[in-house]
């Protein structure tokens, strides 16, 4: 299916490209023609004639432009072939006349009409143009003044006509239908290659789940055998399962890497890192696997280097981890050694260079152009019984290419290998990191007792996995907490234990028979008489492929644990999430948990979030008492982008566009913009209503609704507004939310009838800005400059409109504004009244603000500022009043 629509577009494109140069090549060269031998005096033809010519190629004109401009192609290029047949090439023939060759523009015609047109009209228009040449030949031999030519010349005459336009025919068709076949063939390959990778990716991630789990099983009961109180043989022991079973892991984790680097989904998530703690995690990973080889390990650190710098801290480990696993494995004897420098290259930038080297076997010359190739490895008979997967060095270079960085390698066979890699990064402390101790960390390494960092003996969890060694596992880790852990293998028995007990957190596996985790999360979500509808759910899975924060957090869990699961994580995510009147913390976490407690206070979630965009026009005190989340526009001046309302002032930008005659525009966010936003604002709501500005006025409504598809619980409404009449939406809707209307098919209901009667108009000071913003055309636009009009725009049907026009001074303008404005007071709903305005004077809007007054007594005035992405398209002077009407 997928196929066919990419096919049909790509013969769709090719239609329309052949169209346009067809269309608008032959026009010109028609008419140059007709010209060319009406000058020459072969034009002996009636005014009326040439009228109808001159008509028929201007006709064919317009008609091209129509075809370009809808994408009609086929109609459009029937009606020019028939025009071109039954007109313009017989008047042609009949001013040149056999003698010149006239004839030859039927093969013209024959030639458009196979290329541009698809459909089976076109082999009526072969008859139809087979019809006319046979008729202008017979034209010319009945009714000629002087017989030159024999009938036998003019049969002639058509029958070559006839056979040249037939073998053109013939001669287009089969190159179309070779092209085509080659197009359908290359496209179909394509599909295949694209299905294929759908099925790699299938398979990296039941690999990644069917290989963790018993991974997690592994780890996890190994870490429970280490906490207890057992000898030195079995605690090194232990710690030899753990030191093997993360480099399973890392071979997993290579492959499952090598996968979205190839497939473009590789995400690079930089933020501020400790270096001095990522260098000791790396070199904890390697110092024993070095020492089990009797190979000396080293680190030498640039003192100078900062302490904190931002950047993606995973991916740089994950280099480090696979450059220096690489050394120890092909290094017999010797050292292996890591440096770490840096240099400055200003504006808050270092060049951070990471060096490796080994004394190992060391690559050939010949090796070299081969050495960063995925599942390639050099001296294959020579390595064999090395272990790994000939992806590490694959995933360091397109990893390195990834951060901006660069990775080179320097090597003599039998001698050693340098691999050395330069990424940039910014400086996130520039405090000098000083003197780096190796053998501090070394010692830091050995086995710690384990205590507990917190016990919760009255709290109450669930965890649900198909898989009782996940639950056996997750149970154990928790054990010494005194939580209350029940258990449920499925989902249908997880639904049964939510009906009658309720819990703090539940702990959901993410792939599980018959009702998989997010089936089961929306069940809980809207169990009926169930107890945990609001209770925070964890994804607890070993689908690292797709198990990602966006994935989860769209599907309405709170947080995730990838398996395998390590006990300290565990108990990490479960302090955060625990209700504080639960909680006995202990040693260092005591104090983290208590500054913690507001942040998990606002983390409950809310049954329905209000959402809308800056353009809304509220006052920050109503956003901040209805806790309305807002997602800014951008605005675009100078080569510039600004957040609307963040990083960019209406007054300001208008004082600048006038004070340097510059023009800005603004946009609404992009899909991708929503998609985060919703994503981000579900951490603390279960259901989401966005308002958007009106539909027909921007883009912010199409692509929240776009965005709003990848997720189950984000409901998009149309406003039918802008500025704070979208503003009197959002209060209309939080309104009927504290009033207990929480269905959304009800809520949705409501507002549409609120939408009918809110009132959105603005009295424009100068047309300018609206023609600076492509609003209002030049012509328009000079005829208000010249006769001192002022458009009234409005909203009607979700599109903004001129609503009216005052003629005369700003002042005078102002006063006949407010009194239509304020028509069928009877009408207005008088609890709130919102002028937003504009580039105005406070004196200007108190005096607006008394006369409107005057007329009708609002209990709640709000004199509020317009949005940028407001005032740049309307301009200073300009002011609106937005209220309801009952």
């Amino acid at each position: 299916m997928e196929h066919n629509v990419l096919w049909k577009e790509h013969e769709n494109e090719n239609r329309m490209r052949h169209f346009k140069v067809l269309s608008m090549g032959t026009l010109p060269v028609m008419f140059g023609y007709f010209v060319i031998m009406y000058l020459l005096g072969y034009g002996n033809i009636s005014s009326s004639t040439l009228v109808l010519t001159l008509v028929a190629l201007g006709f064919d004109l317009v008609l091209t432009f129509v075809g370009i401009k809808r994408g009609n192609t086929e109609a459009v290029a029937t009606l020019i072939a028939l025009m071109q047949v039954l007109i313009i090439i017989p008047v042609f023939v009949s001013m040149g006349g056999f003698s010149l060759g006239s004839t030859i523009w039927f093969a013209l015609s024959a030639l458009y009409i196979t290329i541009v047109i698809e459909s089976g009209i076109k082999y009526l228009l072969y008859a139809v143009e087979a019809f006319m040449a046979a008729f202008m030949h017979y034209y010319f031999y009945a009714f000629a003044s002087a017989r030159v030519h024999t009938l036998a010349d003019y049969v002639a005459c058509y029958i070559g006509v006839f056979l040249v336009c037939l073998m053109i025919v013939l001669m287009v068709m089969y190159e179309i239908n070779l092209q085509k076949k080659t197009a359908e063939k290359a496209m179909l390959q394509a599909a295949e290659i694209e299905e294929l990778n759908r099925a790699q990716n299938r398979f990296f991630s039941s690999m990644s789940h069917e290989i963790r789990t018993p991974i997690n099983t592994i780890i996890g009961l190994n870490e429970m055998i280490l906490r207890e109180d057992i000898s030195d043989e079995v605690a090194d022991d232990a710690r030899n399962i753990q030191s093997a079973s993360r480099i399973l892991l890392s071979l997993i984790n290579d492959i499952l890497d090598m996968s979205k680097i190839e497939s473009g989904k590789m995400d690079i998530i930089k933020a501020p890192y400790d270096v001095a703690k990522m260098l000791g995690d790396v070199a904890n990973m390697i110092w024993g696997r070095a020492e089990e080889k009797g190979l000396k390990f080293t680190i030498d650190v640039d003192p100078g280097m900062p302490s904190q710098l931002y950047s993606d801290e995973v991916r740089i480990k994950q280099i480090l981890i696979n450059l220096l696993n690489n050394a120890v494995k092909y290094t017999q004897e010797g050292r292996v050694s890591l440096s770490v420098h840096c240099r400055n290259t200003g504006e808050g930038k270092v060049l951070v260079t990471y060096s490796v080297d080994d004394t190992g076997m060391g690559i050939r010359k010949e090796s070299m152009p081969h050495l960063f190739d995925a599942f390639r490895r050099e001296d294959e008979q020579k390595n064999r019984f090395i272990e790994g997967t000939g992806l590490g060095l694959s995933i360091v270079k397109l990893l390195a290419e990834l951060l901006g960085g660069e990775l080179t390698v320097d090597s003599v066979y039998t001698k050693g290998s340098t691999f050395t890699v330069s990424i940039e990064q910014e400086i996130a402390d520039g405090k000098a990191i000083g003197s780096f101790d190796p053998g501090r960390i070394k010692n830091n390494e050995g086995r710690t007792k384990y205590h507990q960092s917190f016990e919760a003996p009255e709290a109450r969890v669930l965890i649900v996995d198909d898989n009782r060694a996940n639950i056996l596992v997750a149970t154990k880790l928790l054990r010494d907490t005194r939580v209350i852990v029940d258990t449920a293998d499925s989902g249908r028995e997880a639904l049964e234990l939510t009906l009658s007990n309720r819990y703090n957190v539940i702990f959901m596996d993410h792939l599980m028979p018959e009702m998989d985790g997010i089936e089961c999360l929306r069940a809980i979500r809207q169990q009926p008489g169930g107890l945990n509808k609001e209770t925070t759910v964890v994804a607890l899975t070993a689908n690292a492929g797709s198990g990602n924060k966006a994935l989860y957090r769209r599907e309405g869990f709170d947080e995730y644990i990838v398996k395998p699961i390590e006990g300290r994580v565990l108990e990490a995510m479960l302090l955060k999430l625990l209700p504080a009147e639960l909680v006995r913390a202990y040693g260092s976490e005591k104090e983290k948990y208590a500054s913690e407690e507001v942040v998990r206070e606002m983390r409950k979630k809310k049954p329905i979030l209000i959402t809308t965009d800056s353009i809304c026009d509220l006052p920050q005190e109503l956003i901040s008492r209805n806790s309305v989340a807002v997602l800014p526009y951008r605005v675009y001046m100078k080569g510039k982008v600004f957040d609307d309302g963040l990083e960019a002032r209406g007054d300001v930008m208008l004082r600048y566009m006038e004070d340097k005659g510059l023009s800005a525009r603004s946009e609404a966010p992009e899909v991708k913009d929503y998609e985060e936003f919703f994503s981000e604002q579900l951490t603390g709501a279960q259901h989401i209503i966005h308002i958007a500005m009106a539909k027909r006025s921007s883009h912010a409504y199409e692509n929240a609704c776009e965005a709003s598809l990848s997720f189950y619980n984000v409901k998009v409404i149309d406003s039918g507004h802008l500025s704070s009449g979208t503003g009197l939406m959002v209060l209309s809707a939080m309104e009927l939310i504290d009033n207990g209307i929480t269905d959304e098919d009800e809520l949705s209901e409501r507002l549409d009838e609120i939408r009918e009667k809110i009132q959105t108009s603005f009295i424009v000071d100068s047309a300018e800005y609206l023609n600076r913003g492509g609003r209002l055309s030049d012509r328009i636009y000079r005829i208000c400059n010249a006769f001192m009009l002022h458009p009234v725009i409005v909203l009607k049907n979700s599109s903004m409109k001129v609503g009216g026009i005052f003629m005369g001074s700003a002042e005078k303008v102002r006063h006949a504004y407010i009194k239509k404005a304020l028509k069928d007071k009877k009408d207005i709903d008088r609890s709130i009244l919102f002028i937003t305005y504009a580039g105005m004077k406070k004196s200007e809007l108190e005096a607006i603000r008394e006369e409107v007054l005057g007329i009708v007594k609002f209990e709640k005035v709000y004199i509020q500022k317009a949005s940028p992405a407001i005032s740049i398209n309307c301009g200073p002077g300009t002011f609106g009043l937005l209220f309801k009407r009952r």
